[in-house]
Order: structure tokens, then sequence, then C-alpha cells
């Protein structure tokens, strides 16, 4: 049963960025070196976080709950500002290879903001799948049994709300448009809160869920698509219309 929990939860929560790998990034070498560089950013960004949070825990009281609780604020906060400070790098690494090609530019964006959700998903949910494998049994104190599967779809939400936001986010930056920008840090502040409501796991999921339909939604026409040319994609009817008729934004 536990090694049934272990690849279920780890299918949920990669099984769609895995596939997104496969199908569109792996054969492409200039894809892959930016998916990387997005994890590499992520990794930076934690790194500096980290320490901010260690320093501020060392010089803070211990034993005041209302300070700890405090700092917990202040460290979600610090780590969402800091995740959207360094896709602007990546961004600036993308204009600087494709300054006129529009849909090459949305391309790796959206691979490097991949890349980023990949190492966010990895670190959030690693150590769970470890302790999925047992021993133990979930939910024996009265605890939610739904803890391993409930971790696996909001870590899946995360990765794919990183490349979402990562779209928004650097159009925003390149047309000056900053109410895109502060809605994507609002909403990424918005959907860290809400682990807050753990163990209340429908509170946290289901709104989740909710800010990354909206955002996909904005993503998919921020970067050039339409009802139409989803419609050829879905029915392979022309594999070349999103590069031949696109129209620049």
């Amino acid at each position: 049963m536990t090694a049934a929990v272990f690849f279920g939860c780890t299918f949920i929560a990669f099984g769609p960025a895995v596939s997104l790998f496969l199908f569109t990034i792996a054969r492409e070498p200039l894809r892959v070196i930016f998916l990387i560089a997005g994890a590499f950013f992520w990794l930076v960004s934690l790194l500096l976080a980290s320490l901010v949070w260690f320093i501020s825990v060392q010089i803070s009281n211990k034993e005041s709950a209302s300070q700890q609780k405090g700092l917990l604020i202040f460290g979600v906060v610090l780590s969402v500002l800091l995740q959207e400070t360094f896709p602007a790098s990546a961004g600036v690494l993308v204009i600087l290879g494709f300054q006129r090609d529009i849909i090459m530019l949305c391309c790796f964006v959206s691979v490097s903001g991949l890349g980023f959700g990949f190492m966010s998903g990895a670190f959030s949910v690693v150590n769970i799948l470890a302790d999925s494998v047992g021993p133990g049994t979930v939910g024996i104190h009265g605890d939610s049994q739904h803890y391993f599967l409930s971790s696996a779809f909001m870590t899946m939400a995360i990765i794919l709300l990183h490349m979402f936001w990562g779209v928004i986010f650097f159009d925003g930056c390149e047309k000056q448009r900053w109410l895109a920008v502060a809605a994507v840090v609002a909403s990424h502040l918005l959907v860290s809160s809400l682990t807050f409501q753990n163990p209340q796991y429908v509170s946290s999921l289901v709104p989740t869920y909710i800010v990354m339909f909206f955002m996909g939604i904005w993503a998919f026409y921020t970067a050039g698509g339409s009802l139409r040319n989803l419609k050829l994609c879905l029915t392979c009817k022309d594999k070349d219309f999103l590069l031949a008729n696109h129209r620049p934004r």
C-alpha cells in the first residue's frame, strides 16, 4: 500500500510537468538549458530566503509565540518576493537571446518558469514522498488521511502556477503593465498564504485551483493564444498554424 501511495502521489505531483518536458522541451537543447536556468534561479532565491530566515530566527525571542508567528509570515512574504524577482533575471536572459522573436520569447519564458516550478515542487514534496513509503499509518491519531494526496495536488498546482506566473510577469515587465505584475505577486502571496489553512485541505486546494485556472487562461492569451488556434491544435488540422499565422502582440 505504501508503494502505491508513493507512486500515485509522485505521478500526480510531477506527471503534468514531466509530460510537458518530454513532449515540448526534451528534444530542444536550448530549452533544456533555460529549464535548468530557471531551476537554478529558484535555488538562489531559496538560499537568500533561508539566510535571512536563519538570521531572523537567531536574533528573535524563540520563546515568544507571537514573534515566531510574525517571523513565519515575514518568511512567506520574503520568499514570494524573492521568487518573483529571480524569474525576471531569467527573463533578461531570454530577451538578450530573442529580442525580436515574440514566439520564442514566450516559449522560453514558459520553459524557465517550468524549471522554476520543477525545483519548487521537488523541494516541497520530496520529504513527504519519502515518508509515504513508511513505516507508519496516516491518520492513526485522528488526523486527516488525505495528507499525502492533498500535498501531491498542491505541488502539481504550484508547478503549473510558476509557469503561468512566469509568462504573465515577463509580459507585464516587458510592456510595463504593472497591474499584471502586481496581480502575479498578489496571487502568489495568496496561494502561499492558503497553505496556512492546512490541515483544512479543502480550504487551501479549492482556491488554489481556481487561481490556477484563471492564471492559465491569462497566460494562454498573453502568449498569443486564441480559441481558434487551440481548436486547430487539438484537432491537428494545421500543425504549423501557431508559427505561420502568429500575429505580433
